[in-house]
């Protein structure tokens, strides 16, 4: 799997896939259509076994958070958690043809994203660096699956 070389390269750590498949539907808002992130981040927290754990759950709904129309992703920190949603990275929710090699880029590059929060790393300025804050899919093109020269020695 890719997503899986990619973060071990990025983590230089040991990067483990479960598929845990439960329903939903306890965060889903219906009257926004969308997944609250946060109430996901609850619960992928009490799923750690360590308090070194790092858990990313990856969705393929529309998540959000307070204050935002839409998340790609969310961390929490403290908790050592994370969501990344794949549901607004693919080209055909864009009126594009479909590009499995663009969609598995921008899930990549927002799952390092997210993880590089849960080890630390906060938002970074340079619009290249994988930590950049993406707000739109521009954004997430733009960016490189690596860290930037000052995030990168932040991360060790």
């Amino acid at each position: 799997m890719a997503l899986k070389q990619s973060l071990k390269r990025a983590f230089n750590r040991p990067v483990e896939v479960r598929v845990k498949v439960s329903s939903l539907n306890y965060a889903y808002d219906s009257s926004r259509m969308q997944y609250l992130s946060p109430k996901l981040l609850s619960r992928l927290s009490r799923m750690r076994k360590d308090q070194r754990d790092k858990i990313i759950g990856l969705v393929d709904v529309d998540l959000y958070s307070p204050g935002f129309d839409f998340v790609f992703g969310e961390a929490d920190v403290a908790a050592g958690v994370a969501t990344v949603s794949l549901y607004r990275l693919r080209q055909e929710d864009y009126a594009q043809p479909p590009d499995s090699n663009v969609f598995e880029e921008r899930a990549i590059k927002e799952a390092i994203h997210e993880l590089g929060h849960l080890n630390g790393l906060g938002h970074c300025l340079n619009p290249e660096c994988v930590m950049y804050f993406s707000t739109s899919l521009g954004y997430v093109d733009r960016k490189t699956k690596m860290f930037c020269t000052k995030c990168m020695l932040l991360s060790h």
